[in-house]
């Protein structure tokens, strides 16, 4: 292909905006022809990031300043809930990778619950393809808007979906435990994520009523064929980036621990992101930190017919911005790996 996707980012003074950017600079297809960023119009790149400002990118606007006729695809990094008339105003031509949470749920009665007003572009929410890239490929592919996931959603549905589908784990009862970095609350100031408040310490937040839980039910409802209901309990731990998901479920009757282990790595072994560990190996967020890939393992529990599975992601590269650029590739039919091969940033 040598005409290349001119490609315009709205909300790029983010974290998930500035991890666009980072990979989008290595992408062979992709032009960046507009930034957006609200309190940052007319200021470059190189003042934002400094650590992007050796790329030659445009200058950051208003979003009632971009040319979007003469954009191809747009990628959403925009807070939820201001997105929706944002989107439902652009060209019917543009397509759209949105990384808010207005377009993830298919039910408006269900977000008009957990996010406290009206969906406002409801014919658009109904068209919209839930991107998970390994599991929503084949509906990616045709999409004019992906809905890219959370990254709670991410590195929860990725072990649990071939589970449920394959009817290896109880639908009911399933424990999630989850650890995000500080990054993943966004890159505006607030009390709770200044150094003196998070560092040396761990806390949970939003017991019983996080916004990732109707998501991450949606996701494995479609691999049961029935509503699924999880506990579900994120905490905030004093590191930049990662997600570590720690799941507990029951083994049905007669399954194994290893019949999971297999049916994990027949779903995912020609995956090119997604890796399932030996048997006795353990992940860790440092072994995925600044790439888009995700580990997973799976180990029995103490109690007979439990298994434990472990599941970690950066969440600003397969958790947010990452899986945005493999759903663009796949929409667009370019190699799902492109702009993504980075190896992971160890120590």
């Amino acid at each position: 292909m040598t005409q290349k996707i001119r490609t315009i980012i709205l909300g790029a003074s983010g974290y998930t905006g500035a991890e666009l950017m980072r990979l989008l600079t290595l992408h062979p297809h992709v032009e960046i022809t507009g930034l957006s960023a609200e309190r940052h119009a007319g200021q470059t790149v190189a003042e934002v990031f400094p650590h992007l400002g050796i790329y030659n990118l445009p200058v950051m606007q208003q979003i009632d300043t971009l040319d979007f006729a003469r954009a191809d695809l747009v990628f959403c990094a925009l807070p939820h809930g201001t997105t929706q008339k944002v989107i439902a105003g652009l060209p019917p031509h543009v397509r759209v990778v949105d990384l808010s949470a207005d377009f993830r749920l298919r039910d408006p009665k269900q977000y008009a619950q957990w996010y406290g007003h009206e969906h406002q572009a409801l014919a658009l929410q109904r068209d919209a393809v839930m991107g998970i890239t390994e599991i929503y490929r084949a509906q990616v592919k045709s999409a004019r808007l992906v809905a890219n996931p959370g990254c709670y959603p991410t590195a929860s549905s990725l072990p649990l979906i071939p589970l449920l589908r394959e009817k290896l784990i109880e639908q009911d009862g399933i424990i999630i435990d989850a650890k995000s970095g500080i990054s993943g609350a966004g890159r505006m100031p607030k009390q709770n994520l200044m150094f003196t408040e998070s560092a040396n310490g761990m806390s949970a937040y939003s017991i019983g009523n996080h916004r990732h839980t109707p998501e991450i039910e949606q996701n494995l409802a479609d691999a049961a064929g029935h509503a699924v209901h999880v506990t579900f309990t994120p905490h905030l731990i004093p590191m930049s980036r990662g997600i570590f998901t720690t799941i507990y479920a029951r083994l049905r009757g007669g399954k194994t621990v290893d019949q999971v282990r297999a049916a994990l790595r027949a779903t995912y072994d020609a995956e090119p992101f997604v890796h399932i560990l030996p048997d006795g190996r353990l992940p860790a967020t440092h072994h995925v930190a600044g790439s888009n890939h995700a580990h997973i393992a799976v180990v029995p529990g103490a109690v007979h017919g439990q298994v434990i599975l472990l599941s970690v992601l950066d969440n600003l590269v397969k958790g947010a911005s990452g899986q945005a650029v493999q759903n663009m590739n796949v929409m667009y039919g370019f190699d799902e790996t492109l702009a993504l091969g980075q190896a992971p940033l160890f120590p």
